[in-house]
């Protein structure tokens, strides 16, 4: 079982696509968890985008808009994947606040204090998406493992270019 903070799926239509029911229902909560990590990352680079200062600016505010770019389309995509297998994608910010594994910002730090987070956020969505692909792949679900497979090497790209922009 992943250590993801899956709560139960919303059925919206029923579905044959040759996964059984329940299974559907845990990959729906699986995807509703990735989808609420991946929303509030998406907010909290948006955040360091907007507020980062100093002589790495630029290229923290150019790479910082590449990443939040793409977690937006990823938002749509899992959103819309919850919504294949027959569930309801979540819409409510306060769910995926609960739900998420990632911390809202308390507070805004320098530049490299800023970075360091994002990496480590990026790293817990990456494994968190892990155990959700294995779980995909019992079922065989291979869309949604595929889907996540795919997201687990951006967010490591992405966590390796933070890295390596608040080194010393």
């Amino acid at each position: 079982m992943s250590n993801l903070k899956a709560k139960p799926a919303v059925e919206s239509v029923p579905v044959n696509i040759g996964i059984e029911g329940k299974d559907r229902k845990h990959l729906a909560a699986l995807l509703e968890a990735a989808l609420a990590n991946t929303y509030v990352l998406y907010a909290k680079i948006q955040g360091v985008h907007w507020n980062v200062s100093g002589p790495n600016f630029y290229g923290i505010h150019k790479m910082t808009e590449e990443q939040y770019g793409d977690l937006a389309e990823s938002i749509d995509e899992l959103a819309e994947r919850i919504r294949a297998i027959g569930y309801l994608a979540p819409t409510q910010l306060a769910s995926y606040l609960k739900q998420s594994q990632i911390q809202e910002a308390a507070e805004l730090g320098d530049a490299r204090a800023m970075l360091e987070t994002l990496a480590q956020d990026h790293q817990t969505v990456a494994k968190n998406l892990r155990a959700a692909v294995k779980e995909a792949d019992e079922v065989d679900d291979v869309f949604t493992a595929d889907m996540l497979t795919a997201r687990i090497g951006k967010h490591e790209k992405f966590a390796w270019m933070l890295r390596a922009s608040a080194a010393r």
